[in-house]
This record gives structure tokens, C-alpha cells and sequence, in this order.
């Protein structure tokens, strides 16, 4: 693979900004895709587009312009006519277009096309002269996900330089393409950047596509396969009268007959000869947290360390205290360890010293626990969340980490370093059977399919933007009763992709204006830095905060019993798995909660998709009617395989190709199960960089 500085016109500076994309090498840049295309369709009369569409008209200013707000942080509103009709154009941080648009001034404008009532807008249109938009009528224009310092025009000059000076060759037969009636690779690559036809794009799409899935479906089947062949397993047995045991019996509460049947599928595995390679799947709150300390009990009884790591320091921190907790309850000696990037260098080196040393039994952390410099002691057991799913890089890391010890009742050596830890993986994505099938081939999987009786169901409600003032008295009434609230919405500031979308910069103010001084309103977004973040929700963890305004980053959270309501902003953007999973951060606590969802489209299809969120508390519900309603979905539209590796690939839109992907990979490997033949060469080093990349973002 070449360097991204063997490109023509990338220096050493522009590649900096291509390696905060993760574009290191040219293949990386023809694999950067478009995250969708603007097309230039030919001008109609403004009365022949819908509310939705992005709209192209022939304008003539009709009102001078005025423009609201100070600074770069205004709103631009011009009225033009086409003859059939008016529309105002909004302009979104731009004050100095006003000099442009003169009285009489005539324009193509393009832009969304919005109705409130009787007038309508057209949202941060572009302008072109009438000569410049005959020029780009009829094309495609890419539009790729930017960092500071790079435009839309320098990475594709880039893109365009790089397919100059080389085609990527197919690692594909002609024959295995031809029957599956996928587009040659080189072909792709070329499409899905400098598209000619909406045809173009969806054969580049559905190669692009298959190759996400057929890569996967490969690398999880060579997975279990070795799996089951490992003979390095080393049982622990979980007898009775055992820390686990007595945590069982002692709970205020009973697991559900789900939860149950999960913790005998995970005892089987430690018991079993081989290691364990299990997913732990449950809908939102179904009471995973508490299988992965018994598990992690089980293996500290038998002598061995566990660690287990979570996607942010906060809901790092809530595991820890919750196990610290649940030991001191039920009189269990256990060392437990917290490790996160945020430790002072001197409390790092302690820590890493104690869990060399092997002087704690359970270590909670993030990312930190597989940096270079920790070491365990005979670690026995990796409980990860979803979003870090092990491959085979990660446990040869952990692997390496796991120093051999000493078993407590036979003094016999159980654990070298050859020898990798069990592992259990647990899951809140809400995904049908069929499709968890293809997706966890590497794994065993079991399912949590109930929710524990004390839990109220939370109620939904899906209404129009104008009972906006409805739900913020709502929130204000569950903040006098002492509880929390989140007010969710998709852009962070205003002109981000849609100037249409509520965005949390100038909601927070909004809100700060109407609660504050009585309440705390603080937002949160993922521009933010990770300490910045923290921060913010531990104060909210503490209720400091009363009001957290904030982008989905809170969808992977933590635990804030005392949140009890929801409020989410233009609910028709996101995909319903995505909802599912955002209402899961309320509804944790003794309190009865509330989930707002603000349908701003006029679209019937979202209304009608929103409508089963509103029914139904059950994430595997959700996901197979969302699959019903969607159909193959948008070339480009809201993603919701949430932690998988798939740059264009998803899985709910696109699971006819994901069955034939794995039904592909499946045969394949009946006919060569170690890939040896030479035609299968290329795919072989394929495989190598596919499963390298997907390493590398599980673990950065």
C-alpha cells in the first residue's frame, strides 16, 4: 500500500489533515466514500416541487434581503419568485451575501424545500449563475465527510489523482462476479466517487456493499473456526457456595428466567474445555451489567484477574463503583482496579504496577486496559461492551498481557502466555435473530429477551414541532419533582448539513433563557474533548446538571436513574434502532418516565415508522418492523449498524445483500477452508488489511 504523500498534491501538511479522516494511504482515500451526492436536476417552477425535495428554481429577488443576529451566527432571508410562485431563501451564516442579492437579481437557487403553513423556504440554497448551472446540470457531485483544513474540492481532486495513477485491481474472479452480477472493483471505486447516472451509483454501492459483508462474513467464520480448534481453554468451575452462587441467592431481587438461561450459557463455557466466545444480547436495561460481574466472579474465585472495558470513562467508573458496591453488600473480598486515561501519570504506574504484580483481581477501564504498558497476572476473563468487539489482534494483545499463575486449590500453572482469556461480549443493539446469526458467526450467542418486572415501561408519545411548549412545561414539571431530563437533537450548531435541523448550540441557549436560574442546562456534543465530556456528565451523574442538552453521543451513556424524561428533536432524522437506543438512557430508575418524540416531517412513511416506537417498548420488536417498514432502504440513508465496521453497508437496509454475502463466504470456504488456492491469493491479502482496519477502529 502507498503512502497518501505519493498522491499528487498532498505534502506532508495536507496528509496531517487526511490522518485525522483516518487516511493514511491511497487505499484508505479510494475507500473514504462519498456520504452522498448532490445532483444538479434541471430547474423547474417552484410549484412542481414538494416539501423535502431539494428544489431547483430560476429566481428573481422580489423583497431585499435582511438579515438577524450578530457576527458570523446570523440568518440571511431573501423572498425570490420564478413566476409560479415565492419562496424565501434562508441563508445561514453568510451576512455578506446581502450585497449579492440586490433587488432584480437573478439566480439558479438550490436548496431544500421546506412548508410552514402557506410560505415557502428554501433552506441555505446554493446560487449559480444561469451560464454556471448549465454547466452542472445533470451531474453528480461527491460530498465526503471533512475535517478542518480539507474541502469538499481537495478531497476529490485527491480521489480523481490517485484513480489517475492507479485502477485498484479486483481480488474477485470474473467468474464469482459474474454470477452474483456484481460490478468489477476498479469500476466501483470509480463510480461511487465521479458517478454519471443514479445507476452508476447503485452498482458501484451494491459491489462496495457486498465486499463490507463478504470480508465480515469471512473473517467471523475463519474466527469460530479457530475458536473451536483452540485447545488452550482451562475450565473454572462454578460450584456451589462460590462468590456467584452466593451473590445469586443473596440479590434483592430475582433474574428473569432470561437472565437465567444466559448465566447457565455462560457457566457451560467457563466449565467447558474450550474458551469462552459468547455474546450476551439484551434490549436496553435487561440486566447485562449483572451477568458480566458474576462471570467476572467466577473467574476471580478460581484464582484468575478479570478486566472489563467500557466505551466512556463515566460508565467506566459507574461499573466500578457498582461492583465495588455489590461486593461490600454481600461481604466479598475482591481487589477491584479503575484504569482510564484521565489517571495522573504517577496513579497510572501504581495501578499498573498492582495489576502486574497481580495484586488486584478486577480491573474496570477503557481503552487504557490494552495499552502497551499494562500487564495482568493471569488474566482469565475480557468482558467487553459491543462497541469493542475482540478479533484475533485483540486477544494476542491481551494474550501477551497474561502472565501464568498459580491455581489457588492445586498449585498447578492453568494459565501461560500462550493461552488467551475467555472472553464475553455484551450487547444492546437490538438486532433479529437472522441477522445476529451472519453478524456473531465467530460467537455463541445468547439472548436476554425480557425485561426485569421492576421495571416501568416507559411512555412514548410522537407529536408535531408545535407542541414543543407542551413538552419543555413537562420537563419543567419533572425538574420541580426532583428528576433529570435530556433534550436530544442531531446537529450541533446551526448551518451543519441542514439549517433546517434543531441543532444544541442555540436550543441550550434557548433553554438556559426559559429554565435558568431555577434549573441547570448544560449541553453536550461530540465536538467536545473527551475530558470536556466527562465532566459534563458526571456533574449530570450528580445531578449538578437538571437539563443536558445533547447530540446522540448520549446513546452509549450511563446509568442516571433519576432521568425520567426524553425529548427528541426532529425524531424523523434518525433511524428507530437509533431512538430505541437513546430512550434506553431513561426508564432506569423507581420513577415512572417519558420519551417526546418530535416528528417534524411531512413525510406519512416516518410517521408511520415513528408510530411503532410510540407501541412498543421492545427493542427486537422494533428492529423487525423497522426492517418490514423499511424495505432496501436509501443509497445513502441514516446508517444504523451502529458499532460494525462498514463504511457503506447496513444492516437493516441492506440484509438481502448481507445473506448473500455470508451464504457467499460460506461456500467459499467449503471449497478452500484455509483459502490456499492461488486464485484466492489476492482475497487472502484482502482479508489481511480488512482485518487489520477493523482492529484498528475497535481499539482507537
Amino acid at each position: 500500500m502507498k503512502e497518501i504523500t505519493s498522491v499528487r498534491g498532498i505534502g506532508e501538511k495536507t496528509a496531517e489533515k487526511f490522518h485525522r479522516l483516518s487516511v493514511y494511504t491511497t487505499e484508505d482515500l479510494l475507500s473514504h466514500y462519498p456520504r452522498t451526492y448532490q445532483y444538479y436536476a434541471e430547474p423547474k417552477p417552484l410549484a412542481e416541487w414538494k416539501s423535502g425535495q431539494t428544489a431547483v428554481i430560476r429566481g428573481v429577488v422580489t423583497r431585499s434581503p435582511s438579515v438577524v443576529g450578530r457576527g458570523g451566527r446570523t440568518i440571511l432571508t431573501v423572498s425570490v419568485s420564478d413566476g409560479s410562485g415565492t419562496a424565501v431563501c434562508r441563508f445561514f451564516s453568510m451576512p455578506y451575501l446581502k450585497n449579492r442579492l440586490p433587488l432584480g437579481a437573478r439566480y439558479v437557487f438550490r436548496g431544500k424545500l421546506n412548508m410552514r403553513g402557506n410560505t415557502v423556504y428554501l433552506e441555505h440554497p446554493e446560487m449559480f449563475s444561469m451560464a454556471e448551472y448549465e454547466e452542472r446540470q445533470g451531474s453528480y457531485l461527491p460530498v465526503y465527510p471533512l475535517t478542518a483544513g480539507l474541502s469538499q474540492n481537495s478531497v476529490s481532486k485527491a480521489v480523481r489523482a490517485a484513480l489517475e495513477e492507479e485502477i485498484p485491481a479486483d481480488y474477485l474472479s470474473a467468474d464469482f462476479r459474474r454470477r452474483l452480477s456484481l460490478e468489477e472493483y476498479g469500476e466501483a471505486i470509480r463510480h461511487i466517487h465521479f458517478p454519471e447516472s443514479a445507476d452508476d451509483i447503485a452498482k458501484a454501492r451494491k459491489r462496495l456493499v457486498f465486499d463490507e459483508f463478504f470480508l465480515f462474513a469471512l473473517a467471523t467464520r475463519l474466527q469460530r473456526r479457530q475458536n473451536l480448534a483452540d485447545p488452550n481453554g482451562f475450565p473454572v468451575r462454578v460450584r456451589e457456595n462460590t462468590a456467584p452462587e452466593l451473590v445469586l441467592k443473596n440479590l434483592p431481587y430475582q433474574l428473569t428466567g432470561a437472565q437465567m438461561r444466559a448465566w447457565q450459557d455462560i457457566v457451560k463455557d467457563l466449565e467447558g474445555p474450550c474458551r469462552m466466545n459468547r455474546l450476551v444480547q439484551g434490549d436496553v436495561g435487561s440486566g447485562k451489567t449483572i451477568l458480566a460481574f458474576l462471570a467476572m466472579l467466577a473467574v476471580t474465585e478460581a484464582g484468575f484477574q478479570a478486566a472489563m472495558m467500557a466505551p466512556t470513562e463515566v460508565l467506566a467508573r459507574q461499573h466500578y463503583e457498582g461492583i465495588v458496591e455489590l461486593l461490600a453488600e454481600q461481604g466479598i473480598s475482591r481487589r477491584v482496579e479503575l484504569l482510564t486515561g484521565s489517571l495522573t501519570a504517577k496513579e497510572k504506574r501504581e495501578a499498573q504496577t498492582r495489576i502486574r504484580q497481580g495484586l488486584v483481581d478486577i480491573v474496570i477501564g477503557t481503552q487504557a486496559l490494552i495499552q502497551e504498558k499494562v500487564h495482568f497476572q493471569g488474566l482469565g476473563l475480557v468482558v467487553t461492551d459491543e462497541q469493542h468487539r475482540f478479533g484475533v489482534r485483540q486477544r494476542e494483545i491481551f494474550a501477551k498481557k497474561a502472565l501464568s499463575r498459580q491455581d489457588k486449590d492445586s498449585d498447578a500453572e492453568l494459565l501461560a502466555e500462550d493461552n488467551l482469556p475467555h472472553v464475553l461480549v455484551m450487547s444492546a443493539t437490538p438486532i433479529p435473530r437472522t441477522l445476529a446469526l451472519i453478524l456473531y458467526a465467530d460467537l455463541n450467542v445468547s439472548v436476554i429477551d425480557e425485561l426485569p418486572a421492576s421495571r416501568l415501561p416507559i411512555k412514548n408519545c410522537v407529536v408535531k414541532p408545535d407542541f414543543q411548549e407542551n413538552a419543555c412545561r413537562f420537563i419543567e414539571k419533572e425538574m420541580k419533582a426532583g428528576h433529570q431530563a435530556y433534550y436530544i437533537c442531531p446537529m450541533v450548531e446551526a448551518g451543519e448539513e441542514d439549517g433546517e435541523l434543531e441543532n444544541v448550540t442555540e436550543r441550550t441557549e434557548a433553554l438556559k433563557k426559559r429554565f435558568e436560574p431555577n434549573f441547570h442546562v448544560e449541553m453536550l456534543h461530540g465536538k467536545m474533548k473527551p475530558k470536556e465530556k466527562n465532566e459534563i456528565m458526571e456533574r449530570f451523574l450528580a445531578h449538578d446538571i437538571d437539563l443536558l442538552v445533547s447530540t446522540t453521543v448520549v446513546e452509549v451513556g450511563v446509568n442516571v436513574p433519576n432521568a425520567t424524561v426524553m425529548v427528541v428533536e426532529n425524531a424523523d432524522h434518525f433511524g428507530l434502532a437509533q431512538l430505541h437506543q437513546l430512550r434506553g438512557r431513561v426508564g432506569r430508575g423507581k420513577s415512572q418516565s417519558y420519551c417526546i418524540f418530535l416528528d417534524h416531517s411531512d413525510e406519512q412513511p416516518f410517521a408511520k415508522r415513528l408510530e411503532i416506537l410510540n407501541r412498543s417498548n421492545d427493542g427486537f420488536e422494533i428492529a423487525a418492523e423497522d426492517l418490514k417498514l423499511r424495505g432496501p432502504g436509501e443509497l445513502f440513508g441514516e446508517r444504523q449498524s451502529g458499532e460494525f465496521v462498514f463504511k457503506l453497508g447496513d444492516i437493516y437496509a441492506d440484509q438481502k445483500e448481507l445473506h448473500a454475502a455470508s451464504e457467499a463466504a460460506g461456500a467459499l470456504l467449503e471449497q478452500d477452508p484455509d483459502l490456499a488456492f492461488e486464485e484466492h491469493a489476492a482475497l487472502r491479502r484482502k482479508l489481511v488489511v480488512f482485518s487489520q482496519k477493523a482492529f484498528e477502529e475497535a481499539v482507537l
